[in-house]
């Protein structure tokens, strides 16, 4: 019984002990967080006292916030000669010296714990967080690079040094401890472009990593690390970014052959180059390729699509001399004599015949051409397709209406429900409007506002829409007919009769409400024609006369376009991006107006 008794007491002793240290732990954690640590400070020195090591952050915290240096560096001293192994105790007590305005000895201390830590991951990392809590960046670099030199092939931590410059705001030194991560193992590229990107910011308007520091640092790497061609790549890879494809060329034609390659960025550099408009670029990958020699694997490819891309240089253009055309279509026409008819010889036999039907004015001698192969070749049902489509508009030119119109029914009816067979019935539902068979063509335009394909959808409802508005009140279609006639004449490039053709209308019918389509379709033939102040004043005029009519936000949004792209006049086009917002908040322009606003007034895009 009295054993029983003596435990029981001790138990309730212990529970209340307990609870009184639960409570201790509840009212220090507070004060502390809520910074009172005058009142935090009671509770933790009795649990400092009880547990040191639990307790000793939060007490050294609340000594230094009381200014009780005294007492700081006491605890730390007695933890340092407990613990001489950690060293980042020697960063707390410099921290006391420093508050207690002894400099000689807080650098004694800091100096002890680069020299006393233990070169092994765990401490390196704790010692350098230490440093870099207070600052001290130089002081965690000296601590990693200790690492580095006992860890060189395993752990050389090079994205935390790489952060501390960053934080020490020496961007040139950051750039080369990433530099440093991708020399020491290639496949450290993509991480360390990851955290330039974060590093250096992602310029999407100006193409990506558009950073000098960063291109410098490339190329001396280059200059003085000729083997190592990751750096090459990675230049390579952001001078594509920022389009800048003659720079590209240069790279990539001297790392082709540092490495004898038979090349191959040269191919992909060309595709590049293209599909962003820079066919100069491409044309000189292509030669470069080409002048490798006959046994090379890209040779005859490089020689079908060099010629491609002189086609869509060619056409780019809203008049080509031609003299220029001629030429081209002699280089094709020999290249197909060379390498005979085949898929690869497709595209220079279809470009062939549509630069002789719409630049040299010989569409007849376009169609025999086209008719002779698709006699003497089969090709794949897609590709007769197209070239069908293709012969219907050579016969569009030359007037004839019922041939054009058997070749797209042809394709309609082996394609009705994709794509290319809508695409044949929008344009015999065209062709109908050139023809001035308008019920015909609105009918038909009218079951292609739900195909598949947006831009023949959008297409079909615009057609139908021009229809109902200019003969939906007044029965008299002859306005209508000699607008259609004029967007004929703009499709055979026949500029000037298109504009006076699209003049007379006013003339003779002076009562017509085809007043918005006319200016419209008129800017349309100044753009490609490179006048664009003139088509920014038909945009204007429909601005001002039909405002609310179907082309209002087109026009406003084309408008703020020119004066963007092409008129070199910032200012009116964000008034006018700004005007987009306002005016047509329900356009399908406003996302590309708003972001265009926002960047034309440097506000940071994401």
């Amino acid at each position: 019984m009295k054993y029983l008794l003596i435990f029981t007491f001790l138990f309730s002793a212990l529970l209340r002990l307990s609870a009184q240290k639960a409570t201790d732990e509840r009212l220090a954690m507070q004060y502390y967080n809520e910074k009172q640590y005058d009142k935090a400070i009671v509770y933790y020195e009795k649990l400092y006292d009880k547990l040191p090591d639990a307790y000793f952050v939060y007490y050294f915290n609340c000594l230094l916030a009381t200014k009780d240096y005294k007492t700081a560096e006491k605890i730390t001293k007695r933890h340092l000669k407990h613990s001489a192994t950690n060293a980042h105790l020697y960063v707390k007590l410099g921290l006391v010296y420093k508050l207690m305005g002894n400099p000689d000895k807080e650098k004694d201390q800091y100096d002890k714990a680069v020299k006393e830590v233990i070169p092994e991951q765990s401490t390196i990392f704790a010692l350098a967080h230490s440093f870099e809590e207070v600052e001290l960046y130089d002081y965690a670099i000296e601590v990693y690079l200790k690492g580095r030199k006992a860890t060189p092939e395993t752990y050389p931590y090079y994205y935390e040094v790489a952060d501390l410059y960053k934080k020490k705001g020496d961007l040139r030194a950051m750039v080369n401890e990433y530099l440093n991560a991708i020399e020491f193992r290639e496949s450290e590229l993509y991480t360390a472009q990851a955290n330039l990107q974060q590093s250096l910011g992602y310029d999407d308007k100006n193409g990506g990593f558009n950073n000098p520091i960063l291109k410098e640092e490339l190329q001396k790497r280059i200059q003085q690390k000729a083997d190592k061609t990751v750096f090459s790549e990675f230049l390579i890879f952001i001078l594509n970014q920022q389009k800048d494809f003659n720079a590209s060329f240069v790279q990539s034609k001297a790392l082709d052959k540092r490495q004898k390659g038979d090349g191959t960025r040269l191919m992909e550099l060309a595709k590049l180059s293209i599909s962003n408009s820079n066919y100069e670029v491409a044309d000189r990958c292509y030669q470069y390729v080409i002048s490798k020699g006959k046994e090379n694997p890209y040779y005859d490819l490089a020689n079908i699509e060099r010629l491609n891309a002189n086609y869509l240089q060619l056409t780019a253009q809203p008049n080509p001399p031609v003299t220029d055309a001629s030429a081209l279509n002699a280089n094709m026409k020999s290249a197909i004599e060379t390498y005979g008819i085949s898929n690869l010889t497709f595209p220079l036999i279809k470009k062939s015949a549509l630069i002789k039907a719409y630049y040299l004015n010989q569409p007849g001698d376009a169609i025999q051409s086209l008719e002779e192969v698709m006699a003497q070749y089969t090709f794949d049902k897609n590709l007769m397709a197209e070239l069908k489509l293709d012969l219907g508009d050579m016969h569009l030119l030359m007037g004839n209406i019922w041939d054009a119109s058997l070749l797209y029914s042809q394709v309609e009816k082996d394609f009705k429900y994709e794509p290319v067979g809508q695409g044949a019935k929008f344009k015999n539902a065209k062709l109908s409007y050139y023809a001035s068979d308008f019920k015909w063509a609105k009918a038909q335009c009218d079951v292609l506002k739900g195909a598949t394909t947006k831009t023949i959808a959008n297409d079909a409802l615009d057609l139908s829409l021009i229809i109902s508005d200019a003969i939906g009140i007044d029965t008299n279609a002859a306005p209508l007919s000699m607008f259609s006639s004029a967007e004929l004449l703009i499709l055979q490039h026949q500029y000037d009769r298109a504009i006076a053709r699209l003049d007379s209308i006013n003339l003779v019918f002076s009562e017509h409400t085809l007043g918005d389509d006319i200016y419209y379709k008129k800017a349309e033939i100044f753009k490609l024609t490179n006048r664009y102040a003139d088509a920014a004043k038909m945009y204007e005029n429909i601005l001002e006369f039909y405002p609310t009519e179907l082309y209002g936000d087109d026009a406003l949004f084309k408008e703020a376009d020119l004066y963007d792209r092409y008129l070199a006049d910032s200012e009116k086009a964000k008034q006018l991006y700004q005007d987009m917002l306002v005016k047509y908040p329900g356009s399908i322009y406003v996302v590309e107006a708003r972001k265009r606003y926002r960047e034309l007034r440097g506000d940071s895009i994401n």
